[in-house]
């Protein structure tokens, strides 16, 4: 499981003194708690890694916005800092699909839903984030599937 990966890491650049990973481990440790601490409302208890997938990938997301308002601003230190984050972040996440795998999956789905304009982009979005939310970044294939179903 990927929250026992990031245990073990946090332990390992304790030990190896690697500051930078470790402070990207712990705040990676402390939004899990914080996405824990709002599932514990909802009944049904949801798939660990599922979880721990979504929020990572918020995570990327948030970075690179970052990345990039810091480096219109001027502040390549604060880019750079993201940036060594994000790495980090990245390393806990499942391989993610191609674009020649995700463009394989979108039309796979579109063969099997019939949909053949943008009006099912919809359906076609839904079905590719159930299938493949863990390994693949969904701002990217929205994207792939509108050029698909043009």
């Amino acid at each position: 499981m990927i929250r026992e990966d990031l245990k073990a890491a946090q332990i390992a650049s304790m030990k190896a003194g690697e500051k930078e990973k470790l402070a990207a481990v712990r705040l990676i440790l402390a939004k899990l708690k914080d996405r824990d601490i709002e599932l514990r409302t909802q009944s049904a208890p949801a798939d660990d890694d599922a979880v721990v997938v979504e929020v990572l990938q918020k995570m990327v997301k948030q970075r690179r916005e970052s990345i990039a308002l810091y480096e219109q601003g001027g502040r390549q230190e604060l880019a750079d800092q993201e940036k060594s984050e994000l790495a980090v972040i990245e390393g806990f996440l499942p391989a993610q699909m191609s674009e020649e795998e995700t463009n394989a999956a979108i039309e796979a789905i579109k063969a099997e839903l019939s949909a053949n304009s943008v009006k099912d982009m919809g359906r076609v979005m839904a079905e590719l984030k159930a299938r493949h939310a863990a390994s693949l970044d969904m701002s990217k294939a929205s994207a792939l599937v509108k050029a698909a179903l043009s």
